[in-house]
Formats: C-alpha cells, structure tokens, sequence
C-alpha cells in the first residue's frame, strides 16, 4: 500500500499551487502537534537539549513550528521534483552571498555545498546546478515508487546522483577533481563503518560524518553552506562561507567546524530546521542524556 498511496499523494501535491501546498502541509503539522506521536518526542527531546535558555513553554512552540514546517517541507516536495528550474527560479525571492559562491566557484579547486536539513533542502540542488554541475550522493529508499519518484526528481539539470558507497565517493572525488560541485547533506548519521566521530552539535556530541574531512584532505576544495529558507512567496536562498575550522588537518576540528557552520546556519530560522530527525543517537557507550519532558502547550 506503501508503495501506492504514499507516491500517488506526492503525485497529486505536485499539481497544487504552492501557497495550497503549504496550507496543506501546515494542517497536517498540527495533526502531528495534536497527536504527539513519535515525531513530536524526539523533536521535543532535540529542541530542550539544544535551547536549554527558553522556557519551556517556548520549547514547546518552537516544537510545534517546527512540526508544522518539516510538513511544509514534505508537501512542497512533489513541486520541486515534478517542475523545471524555470519554474522554481520564479519562487525564490531573495537570495543573500551568491558573490560568496561565485567567487569560491571561480577559483575552479572544486566546491562542496553543504547543504542541512533546514527550509526546503530539495531547493538547494537545482539552485546550484544552474551554477555548475552537481554530483551529489543519494540512498535507495525501501519504497521502490518512491525512490523512482524521488531520484528522477533529483536528478534533473545538470544533476547526477552517486549512490552512497564506495563507488559514490569517487564520483565525488572526480567532479572535485575537475573543479565542479559536491552536494553534501552533513547531518545525517552516516552507516555503521562509513566514518563518523563524536563531535559536539549544539552543545552535545552527535555523530557526525568525516566524509566532508576526507574530501578536503584529498583534493583541497572550498567548502560554503547553503540553504533555502521558507518566506512569503517561495524562498530566500543564503550561501555562507564554512568556518575555517572545516579545513583543519584534525578530524575532531575540521569536524566542530562543520557542526558550528551548521549551527549558525539554524539559528537564524530554528523552526525550519528538521528537529524530528533523531541526531542525537548511536553515541558512545557510557553518553546519556537528560528525559524530554512530555507536558505541552497550554
């Protein structure tokens, strides 16, 4: 059923205007505000251990934003993958550092955009692809319509998706190489045995992949951070410039460098960030952290 409905509703959303795919999308966000389900613990757990300074009260809107914007996010994704660039373009707004970009670009040492879970991700790719040629690494989804969905709406422009193996790292490696684009989505927690160190994030040590490290040390590439953050009509697409840290010879630090340019990415629309994503997980024995409280928003 899987493998039918959830395709078919993708499908249809990908027809909607997107101010209708948003109202969408924000109905179904309360839904998982009111039923305080899976997705609800774990973005309420992540959000009182990353903003110990707000009330609790503040915590819990902040959970609910959050909620209703990752929805948001779900719903606008049938747009981005069933329309053309030309499409898109007319829905991004603003943008701020595209002269950071250009100009990490025009040294031609090859570029990695990271690109984290906030605002639309699904709008980063083809915003950098009108630039350069985009590889970017992509996992199978369990969903076989889905996945056949989701890749072919990825891999438009001049996008090529590399699977996520041996076999996509040198992909990356040679689009490097010839000085064109990575995508790289640093927060994830990679698969056991693909590289990751305990670094903090937020304050609390996250698993956090080394690949990003591993690229730099072999090709000495340039590194930014771009998102698209969710605004009145479309998007205001930002580019900022890794920390320094990034390009550190020690892993912990070039890896503190990537959390911390990720960090200071979120706190600037921390609702849009995707706080249902268990981050804080698979750590090392002996780390625990503090029970998120299950009271909610009068």
């Amino acid at each position: 059923m899987q493998n039918i409905i959830i395709p078919f509703l993708i499908k249809c959303l990908g027809y909607l205007p997107l101010s209708v795919a948003r109202i969408f999308g924000e109905l179904i966000g309360k839904c998982m505000w009111a039923f305080k389900a899976r997705d609800y613990r774990i973005t309420l757990k992540n959000i009182q251990l990353c903003f110990p300074e707000l009330s609790h009260h503040q915590q819990l809107q902040l959970v609910r934003e959050s909620l209703i914007q990752t929805a948001i996010t779900a719903a606008e994704a049938g747009l981005i993958w069933r329309n053309s660039w030309a499409w898109l373009a007319t829905k991004i707004v603003a943008v701020e550092g595209e002269e950071i970009l250009r100009a990490e670009l025009a040294l031609g040492k090859g570029l990695i955009v990271l690109g984290p879970h906030l605002g639309n991700w699904e709008v980063v790719a083809p915003y950098m692809a009108s630039f350069a040629s985009l590889t970017a690494m992509y996992k199978p989804l369990p969903i076989p319509n889905l996945d056949k969905l989701i890749y072919a709406g990825r891999s438009k422009l001049n996008i090529t998706m590399a699977p996520a193996n041996r076999k996509g790292v040198s992909m990356l490696l040679k689009a490097l190489q010839k000085g064109t684009v990575v995508g790289v989505l640093p927060d994830q927690i990679p698969e056991q045995g693909a590289g990751a160190e305990a670094v903090p994030f937020f304050g609390h040590l996250a698993m956090t992949m080394s690949l990003v490290h591993s690229l730099i040390e072999r090709t000495q590439c340039r590194v930014v951070i771009v998102f698209a953050m969710r605004v009145i009509g479309g998007y205001k697409l930002i580019t900022l410039p890794a920390s320094a840290e990034i390009y550190s010879s020690s892993i912990q630090q070039s890896l503190r460098g990537m959390n911390m340019s990720i960090e200071n990415c979120v706190r600037m629309a921390p609702a849009q960030y995707q706080w249902e994503y268990n981050r804080f997980r698979k750590l090392p024995a002996g780390v625990v952290y503090p029970n998120s409280s299950e009271e909610t928003l009068s």
